[in-house]
């Protein structure tokens, strides 16, 4: 095991991953410690924006990034109700357009270029205290394999758990009680879907909203959240699995889903999480930063989970790279999480605030039915949309 390394990193998702890959590369010890085994699925769009591309590339990863997606998606589409909207998405910057690629794959792939850069993966492991000594951070933690417990000390900590999971961490959330609108999230793949290839829609029904796209292997993967309340009501009205009732009320509110499915099987089983914790909590605190899920979520209906989750490692690395360069002196390292700060919220506080308006439109039917004739007029509306929720805002400056 790495002794005492420059920084630790907790969570092996894509915005670990690629901050310890981008660490490593920096010349900085770096030790990553994650509670899964590779490859697991996970509850996820799955999709990765364009403006991303260069991050992959920069990272060594984007040709097997691309040679194993789904098909570029050039279009965004809205499916409520029998509208069946299509528009194109905003020109991105650069030749390629993004593409969805499965958790278990992606996540797998970022993680072997992590430690092929020369981080050290702990993995599987779980995460027990994180404490200040002095001027260090302490993180205990016990492997999942032989149940031994370790140590490492570090003057930098960056969260990369997600948001979900509730524990004792001081980065991770609280439990609390279960809410009527607490948003749960699904996610299924199928095969022999009639979705057209390079579309990715929408899907706005009452209690919730979704989306599909193509990804690898010739499968769709259908990712929603929905309304706790909502899901009980189905669950009574229909019974059996959880999954196969959100997906009846989908395909009952979508015509678009009813007839992208009509000829598809489902792969593998569905996949539950939640509630989703949308909003800002990306905090100032010394040597502790926050990246990914961690530091700040967008509600899932603008489709930027994953670009957002390795963007805002760009972003941070970037800062550590600079103090390391001008000597590393721990004193700092307020200064660099504030200015890390200040450049999360510029580049991502829009695309959250946009997010919560569209997701909170999806949700209600009279709100998608007062606008539906507008958009039905003006399909470019979408286009903006898709803009506004960061698809052609370039984040990351890496050649």
């Amino acid at each position: 095991m790495m002794a005492n390394p420059e920084a630790v990193i907790l969570g092996g998702g894509p915005a670990g991953a690629t901050a310890a890959l981008l660490l490593a590369r920096a010349g900085v010890s770096v030790a990553l410690l994650e509670k899964k085994s590779f490859p697991r699925p996970k509850v996820c769009g799955e999709y990765i924006s364009a403006t991303t591309l260069p991050l992959l590339d920069h990272a060594g990863v984007g040709h097997e990034f691309r040679a194993n997606a789904g098909p570029e998606v050039a279009r965004v589409g809205l499916f409520a109700g029998r509208a069946t909207l299509h528009a194109g998405l905003p020109k991105p910057d650069g030749p390629c357009w993004g593409q969805a690629l499965g958790r278990e794959r992606l996540d797998t792939l970022l993680l072997d270029a992590a430690v092929r850069a020369g981080a050290e993966v702990l993995q599987p492991c779980s995460v027990t205290d994180l404490s200040r000594e002095r001027d260090r951070f302490c993180v205990r933690a016990i492997s999942r394999t032989n149940r031994a417990g370790f140590a490492i000390r570090s003057n930098v900590v960056i969260a990369a758990h997600g948001s979900w999971d509730a524990g004792t961490l001081p980065t991770q959330p609280v439990r609390r009680r279960p809410r009527p609108n607490d948003l749960l999230g699904f996610k299924a793949h199928f095969v022999n879907s009639d979705l057209p290839s390079g579309l990715m829609p929408l899907l706005a029904f009452p209690g919730g909203y979704g989306g599909m796209v193509h990804c690898d292997g010739g499968r769709v993967s259908l990712s929603c959240c929905i309304r706790r309340d909502w899901l009980s009501l189905l669950h009574a009205r229909r019974g059996g699995d959880a999954g196969e009732a959100v997906l009846a009320h989908i395909i009952e509110s979508c015509r678009g889903v009813r007839e992208s499915l009509r000829a598809a099987v489902r792969q593998g089983p569905w996949l539950a999480a939640g509630p989703i914790r949308p909003g800002i909590r990306v905090r100032e605190c010394g040597g502790l930063f926050r990246v990914g899920n961690a530091a700040g979520e967008a509600h899932p209906a603008v489709a930027e989970g994953i670009s957002m989750a390795m963007q805002s490692s760009w972003l941070l690395v970037e800062r550590l790279r600079q103090w390391k360069e001008h000597g590393g002196d721990v004193r700092q390292l307020d200064r660099v999480n504030a200015a890390y700060s200040a450049d999360w919220r510029r580049c991502f506080a829009p695309r959250i605030k946009a997010s919560s308006m569209i997701a909170h439109w999806a949700m209600r039917k009279d709100a998608v039915a007062a606008i539906l004739p507008l958009l039905r007029c003006f399909p470019g509306l979408l286009t903006w949309g898709a803009r506004m929720s960061g698809k052609a805002r370039r984040v990351v400056r890496a050649d």
